[in-house]
């Protein structure tokens, strides 16, 4: 009976992470023996099951129960980063109607992310062009980013997934509020792009977990983060990548458009990020000739620019990112804003 009562507290908060460490926190009566029962699972059933779910995201199956094929003559490598998306991704994307070229999908416990998916997109990038591919997917260990590689071998990040995705979105009338959740990370360039469009995006701290809190807070369908993890809530209450890639697999197929041609849409702002150690992170947003340099630097950048300087949450060091209209910019602002920081931030 103590097992049953945790797991119903467990599942009925299921995004309330705070709330559920408070309660494990707590004393229980733990089960021992027999009382803790058995576990039993069908592997094959359960994966076939969550297959034909995100398959269905893109091709409902049909009154005669034919499943349509919307990515019939795709073809795609999938780099499964020898992680979770080893068996589901390419059968998804095989079953969506795709021809797919699989690379580290062999996970043997300790290879996971090694040199493979989307943290290490070198081998990805090769294997598309070597292929004649039109675009290709990387995933990272735990399935619930997805980056993509245009036919050219060229990144396609988070944020341009984001943006085609929201746009296609808003196109079909699914994109609530016509507004799409992001990170303070995410990149001018996409916001600037999006307001083109008529698209309003709404910034949360870094972290999914802030991006899907404003999700439910505001309503919102889309949102997620410049590393390739994206919510989907018409779909899913979390990032996942398997449902992400079949999506912008999808975009690629209805818009008649290269995935090259679709992310040229969100041209990213040339950036650049200096981690300055040993200073005091939390003087950072109250020192005053720190805060007059952002000022400054802010004014100089004008609308097309930006600063963020960001704590660390867990070393002493205050993260100094700018994005400008020129790299050079980029950098020498940057470096004075460093240079500042860690002559007044000294510790």
């Amino acid at each position: 009976m103590a097992s049953s009562s945790l797991l119903v507290v467990v599942s009925s908060c299921p995004t309330k992470k705070d709330e559920i460490e408070a309660v494990l926190g707590k004393d229980w009566d733990r089960p021992t023996g027999a009382g803790v029962g058995r576990v039993s699972h069908d592997v094959t059933t359960a994966t076939n099951m969550y297959i034909d779910h995100l398959v269905a995201s893109i091709a409902p199956i049909a009154p005669d129960k034919t499943q349509p094929k919307p990515l019939k003559g795709l073809k795609i490598v999938a780099d499964c980063a020898n992680g979770a998306t080893s068996v589901v991704a390419p059968e998804a994307l095989r079953r969506a109607g795709a021809e797919v070229l699989v690379i580290n999908a062999s996970p043997d416990g300790y290879n996971i992310n090694k040199k493979a998916g989307s943290t290490h997109p070198e081998q990805l990038q090769a294997m598309v062009k070597a292929s004649g591919a039109v675009m290709g997917v990387a995933f990272d260990g735990d399935a619930d980013r997805c980056l993509a590689v245009d036919e050219d071998g060229n990144m396609v990040n988070g944020d341009q997934v984001m943006g085609i995705l929201a746009r296609a979105k808003k196109r079909e009338g699914k994109l609530n509020h016509d507004t799409l959740v992001v990170t303070v990370m995410s990149n001018l360039g996409l916001k600037l792009a999006l307001k083109d469009m008529g698209i309003a995006t709404v910034e949360t701290n870094v972290g999914d977990r802030y991006v899907l809190e404003e999700m439910l807070k505001g309503d919102y369908s889309l949102g997620g983060e410049q590393s390739g993890h994206v919510i989907n809530r018409e779909f899913a209450t979390t990032g996942d990548g398997t449902l992400t890639a079949l999506t912008l697999c999808n975009e690629v197929v209805k818009s008649g458009k290269s995935l090259k041609q679709l992310a040229a849409d969100f041209p990213q702002l040339p950036q650049q990020l200096i981690n300055v150690p040993n200073v005091d992170k939390k003087a950072a947003p109250t020192n005053a000739k720190v805060q007059d340099a952002v000022a400054q630097e802010e004014k100089l950048l004008g609308s097309t620019g930006r600063v963020l300087l960001r704590p660390s949450g867990t070393e002493p060091l205050v993260r100094v990112m700018v994005e400008a209209e020129t790299q050079q910019q980029a950098d020498e602002v940057c470096q004075r804003l460093a240079a500042v920081v860690a002559e007044e931030l000294a510790i």
